[in-house]
């Protein structure tokens, strides 16, 4: 392509030669600017239909353009080829999960893609299914209102599967954008068969050991360490031995019993004469070694089964004057909070490190194996405890510092609370 310079030298030659220089400047200004207009609208048509560019040979402005949007288009195709393996990979690894992934939309909550899976587990097809629905596709799954949660929507560990209800399902909802969500299910009916053969195992074998420990155990007792000379210490730490494991065998049949529990006894449970249950049992592990105080603060009863409630607040109680030294204070308090309440028992004894806070719970679980062993503890009080209240739609909550105590908050929602007619007791202590 000839330069601006040269076009407007070769017109003004033509102009001085033929006497009309500044028309044929003008003219040669004018054919340059049209040549420009000419290029920039090729361009601009290529650039809208998306043409190929091919290479450009030669110097100048306009191929200088073109060869860079030849380098453009390369580098441009590259990329998106990458991106479309990537994508295939994703795809395909997304696909060849066993957990069964839904693509939901979280204004619509209708369906934007799923994997193979979700054909067997969930008996979503492609792709007459995509773009619908969830909640209605996956009727009668209790899905709308766990939708709702959204970010906070907590996992579905159990439901049966629409496609077979032998089939379980364990769902879980992860929000990982602010336009889509991402809906999981995975099968557990293998682990719930386990779970469950393990309990009636565990429910058998303690049965079974009830017998024969109660026959050791009464034989024992009609030992005389007297007819037996050197034999008191022995006899002694059997006795205590053959206690402590009839104890594990019936904490054993409590669980596997809570375990099996779907519902609890709906009744009022009287709070003031529980609080003095609670007192006297204290009272009674702790024989004058530590301070005991009732704090009944809510002046409300709750909603439920008594004996497990009794069994549960007990059980803390326990640990409370069983792992707090002497001279150590314990205070079950008992008060409102919101529309709900709260039994919290604090101690002052050695606490509990952060780090095992989150495993308590677990059955077996001990923090110090001398200290549980020396105490007579069976390591699955609070495993009790937190069925019991799951049971209840309760919650148990742990707080604890090394060297300044604990406390152990049962929280009940409004649902199981009810007015107490009589007047609260303040504060009972001894």
């Amino acid at each position: 392509m000839p330069t601006v310079a040269a076009v407007l030298l070769f017109a003004g030659l033509v102009g001085w030669f033929t006497g009309h220089l500044w028309l044929c400047v003008a003219l040669g200004a004018l054919a340059t600017l049209a040549w420009h207009y000419w290029r920039l609208r090729s361009v601009l048509r290529r650039l809208t239909a998306r043409q190929r560019w091919d290479t450009a040979e030669g110097t100048g402005v306009w191929n200088e353009l073109d060869r860079l949007l030849y380098r453009n288009q390369v580098e441009m195709r590259v990329r998106k080829r990458r991106l479309l393996d990537m994508l295939r990979s994703y795809r395909a690894a997304a696909a060849a999960l066993p957990d069964a992934v839904v693509v939901l939309d979280r204004n619509s909550q209708r369906v934007q893609w799923f994997n193979e899976a979700a054909t067997a587990l969930l008996g979503l097809h492609h792709p007459g299914d995509l773009g619908e629905a969830l909640v209605e596709r996956l009727q009668p799954m209790p899905l709308a209102h766990w939708l709702a949660g959204g970010r906070n929507a907590e996992p579905i560990l159990d439901v049966p599967s629409p496609v077979d209800p032998a089939i379980r399902l364990n769902l879980r909802l992860i929000p990982y954008s602010s336009d889509y969500w991402l809906l999981i299910a995975r099968d557990v009916s293998k682990l719930l068969r386990l779970e469950q053969v393990r309990r009636d195992f565990v429910a058998n074998v303690s049965h079974e050991l009830r017998t024969p420990l109660t026959v050791v155990h009464g034989y024992l007792d009609m030992m005389d360490p007297e007819d037996f000379p050197g034999t008191g210490p022995m006899l002694e730490e059997m006795r205590k031995q053959s206690q402590r494991m009839a104890q594990l065998v019936e904490d054993l049949l409590t669980l596997s019993r809570l375990e099996s529990q779907e519902h609890t006894e709906e009744e009022v449970v009287a709070m003031q004469p529980m609080l003095a249950t609670l007192r006297r049992e204290a009272e009674a592990h702790s024989q004058g070694r530590h301070q005991i105080s009732i704090e009944d603060l809510a002046g409300v009863d709750l909603q439920g089964s008594t004996k497990e409630l009794h069994s549960a607040f007990s059980n803390l109680v326990t640990n409370a004057v069983r792992y707090t030294p002497a001279d150590g204070r314990i205070t079950v308090e008992f008060r409102r909070e919101g529309d709900g309440a709260v039994l919290a028992v604090r101690d002052t004894g050695y606490g509990i490190p952060a780090t095992h806070l989150p495993r308590l719970t677990e059955r077996f679980y001990r923090v110090s194996s001398s200290r549980s062993r020396e105490s007579g503890g069976t390591g699955l009080g609070l495993s009790i405890v937190k069925h019991i209240l799951g049971l209840h739609h309760a919650r148990l909550e742990i707080e604890s510092e090394v060297g300044k105590g604990s406390v152990f908050s049962c929280h009940f929602d409004a649902d199981h609370v009810r007015p107490r007619e009589s007047a609260p007791l303040t504060s009972v202590e001894e």
